[in-house]
């Protein structure tokens, strides 16, 4: 067990943030997992051959040691950073810091030459792997990034709700099974035993699609700390969405199909999942959450392209989905 202790302080700087970067890494370590369950199929038999011919990507996530280099992984300064603001980050990453944590992800272990490359040219050997976490986002990541995106958004949203009603300690209960917040410390399942304190460090908290159901990594970057975990809901990323029933009372009150669309809100949704979902015209969805986010109950927010849908709180109470005290 590890315990992360909190000083009254460190509860005011505690923030949540969605990485493309950590589901970047996350996916890497998920592919080289040995647990099939973690990713379907189809997408390990797209993301696989590429990992393998990210020659140095690849020896990094992780390294022989177990340890990922913790300037891959930033804690972002932001809610929802962009992957290229990441990587400007990344890139900018001091030199004889990358050298060192490259070493130690390989510490007492023969390196190929991509891996020794950081210790004679770290600018060269940064700069393609740069190029390389681009190249695997977009053909690994991207297409599943509405997905991930939606998944995480939910977790933000229940998270500021429960600030909002019941005060920031409510951020850390129920976070994950495996993560325990006793009320002054964050305690973390880990076969290892440890206790620190935060000393004064930003702990950011990254709900991660790809981290499964054990990947939990700790992060020690300038811009402060951060802690990967699965958010809720997790289990059906690679999911459809389906249509939930909405309660009789809320039928009533919308009518049953603007109901039914509050209800598949649980988790944010496009117009066109929202039509897949209901069996509806496209134009029909639409109508109705127009309607929906007049009242005040959903709100749409701009990812990418596409505009998702998610409930407001007034959405929320409204959908009965308030989380139990």
């Amino acid at each position: 067990m590890i315990r992360i202790e909190f000083a009254p302080a460190d509860l005011l700087r505690l923030r949540f943030a969605h990485s493309p970067m950590a589901e970047v890494v996350a996916s890497c370590l998920a592919l080289r997992s040995r647990s099939a369950r973690l990713v379907p199929a189809s997408w390990r038999a797209r993301a696989e051959p590429l990992l393998r011919g990210l020659t140095t990507l690849r020896p990094l996530v992780p390294g022989p040691t177990g340890y990922v280099p913790d300037f891959l992984t930033p804690a972002p300064p932001t809610t929802r950073p962009t992957l290229e603001q990441e990587l400007r980050v990344v890139a900018a990453t001091p030199l004889d810091r990358v050298a060192s944590e490259v070493g130690r992800a390989w510490a007492g272990h023969s390196a190929p030459p991509e891996v020794e490359r950081f210790s004679t040219d770290p600018a060269g050997a940064l700069a393609v792997t740069v190029r390389e976490i681009r190249r695997y986002f977009s053909t690994a990541i991207a297409p599943s990034w509405p997905r991930l995106r939606a998944l995480a958004e939910g977790e933000l949203t229940r998270r500021g709700l429960l600030a909002a009603e019941r005060g920031p300690r409510a951020l850390l209960t129920d976070l994950h099974p495996r993560l325990d917040w006793d009320g002054e410390a964050l305690r973390l399942a880990y076969a290892k035993d440890g206790e620190f304190g935060l000393d004064g460090h930003p702990l950011t908290l990254l709900p991660t699609g790809f981290t499964g159901t054990h990947v939990y990594t700790m992060t020690d970057t300038p811009s402060g700390r951060a802690l990967w975990y699965a958010p809720r809901g997790h289990g059906r990323l690679w999911d459809r969405p389906v249509a939930a029933e909405p309660p009789a009372a809320l039928a009533a009150l919308l009518g049953p199909t603007r109901a039914a669309v509050l209800a598949l809100l649980a988790e944010p949704s496009s117009t066109g999942e929202v039509a897949a979902a209901l069996r509806l015209a496209p134009a029909t969805a639409s109508h109705h959450l127009t309607t929906l986010r007049d009242a005040g109950l959903v709100t749409g927010e701009r990812d990418g392209r596409r505009l998702r849908y998610r409930r407001t709180g007034l959405g929320e109470q409204l959908a009965g989905e308030e989380q139990a005290p």
